[in-house]
């Protein structure tokens, strides 16, 4: 017998599809209907161009005639690479960060698969708080850990107690997002802190001390005079994994890395480890030229406040509509809760995959929560041109209309 993918690609093949499925039908339907009739807001791609200095640092990588400049290196990255990103980390968790902490990767999705690779065995544990971005399920699965789902607290903030709840003898990590995908909410100092302490406490008790994962590449797109505060000054077993795909503004050019604490225990075993997955997982390392390009222009930053009136437009739209939703404190996502519908659900659906389907009659294309592991809600991705959010609203407007009971 023939058999062309393994059980577990095939398993896998559904999960976290609903992003690109709602991606995949916009461009189908911009084909059809042409493209100033479909509002897509499913995918979180950066419309904006990246700063000036970026592309300066760019050219200047580029004109280089430095031998070596596009050949291999240490796995773990250029040095000069990983000393600009260890200052990055420093300023931003409070601690003593140095070049030999850092690895360079391929996007925040490649240290986290990094990071899983190697510190997970089969049967682990890893601790998400829903909603969560829909990937995690398959990083886990990739790496043979069971996903394990706390609820949040109010208005989608990180409740440490319900961590708590889900902690076990085989939890290896506790992994947040903030700015969260994909509710825009900034967990506070005060329950990071708490977080940390549940851990520790746990940690004492069953004789197995969890990582903490920090996964926060919109760490620089926040409004409002917010700032994120730090993480891994909260817990010494800590890890953070970012990119420049948002702050930048360059998601196509894949480059990130991750940061281990330097308080963490077995620091030197967990960086030997990290630089060997690094290599196997085919990563190998980071890209030449972006870590050159970014190495010299990582402070510049793309126009946020664009995404703040974005924000602010997508809103009014809603208020209008009669949506509910979570106001986004960063990042460029908004969580919306579908309304009860007026007509009978399908067998088997549920209310928010309806509601996306009849926001797509209109013409506004929109992810079901189900995806992120919160059934009933729906995200809107609003970096798009302000254009698509403005002529959109009749799609919000006359669609919720139409469903709303």
């Amino acid at each position: 017998e023939i058999m062309p993918i393994s059980e577990r690609t095939r398993a896998g093949l559904g999960k976290g599809s609903w992003i690109r499925k709602m991606f995949d039908e916009g461009a189908e339907l911009k084909a059809k209907y042409g493209a100033d009739k479909i509002f897509d807001f499913s995918l979180g791609n950066p419309d904006l161009e990246p700063p000036a200095e970026f592309i300066t640092a760019l050219k200047n990588a580029v004109n280089s005639d430095e031998l070596g400049t596009h050949g291999y290196m240490q796995n773990p990255g250029y040095m000069f690479a990983r000393a600009e990103m260890a200052k990055k980390v420093a300023e931003e968790h409070e601690v003593d960060t140095k070049a030999e902490d850092v690895i360079m990767t391929v996007g925040a999705a490649g240290a986290l698969n990094v990071i899983l690779r190697t510190i997970i065995d089969p049967g682990d544990e890893l601790v998400v708080i829903r909603p969560f971005f829909a990937e995690y399920s398959s990083y886990a699965d990739v790496h043979g850990a069971k996903l394990v789902v706390a609820d949040p607290g109010p208005n989608f903030s990180l409740d440490a107690k319900e961590v708590a709840k889900v902690l076990s003898p085989k939890t290896a990590a506790v992994l947040i997002c903030s700015p969260n995908n994909p509710t825009g909410r900034v967990y506070s100092r005060a329950d990071i802190e708490a977080l940390a302490k549940v851990m520790t406490d746990h940690g004492k008790k069953s004789g197995r001390l969890p990582y903490l994962l920090v996964d926060e590449p919109y760490r620089d797109i926040i409004y409002d005079g917010l700032v994120a505060p730090p993480v891994l000054s909260a817990y010494p077993e800590s890890i953070v994994a970012s990119s420049f795909s948002k702050t930048l503004s360059i998601p196509g050019e894949r480059l990130g890395y991750l940061a281990v604490n330097p308080a963490c225990q077995e620091k030197s075993l967990l960086l030997s480890g990290l630089t060997v997955a690094n290599r196997v997982l085919g990563f190998v390392n980071a890209p030449a030229l972006m870590q050159r390009a970014v190495s010299a222009s990582w402070r510049a930053r793309a126009d946020v406040s664009r995404y703040a009136r974005r924000r602010d437009m997508m809103t009014a739209i809603l208020d209008e509509a009669g949506i509910k939703y979570a106001k986004p404190e960063g990042a460029f996502y908004l969580f919306i809760e579908a309304p009860e519908p007026k007509a009978p659900l399908k067998e088997g659906e549920s209310k928010d995959v309806a509601f996306a389907l009849a926001l797509k009659e209109k013409g506004a294309l929109v992810v079901p929560g189900s995806g992120f592991g919160y059934p009933g809600w729906l995200r809107i991705c609003y970096c798009v041109p302000e254009k698509t959010i403005e002529n959109s609203r009749s799609a919000f407007v006359e669609g919720t209309k139409a469903f709303r009971a």
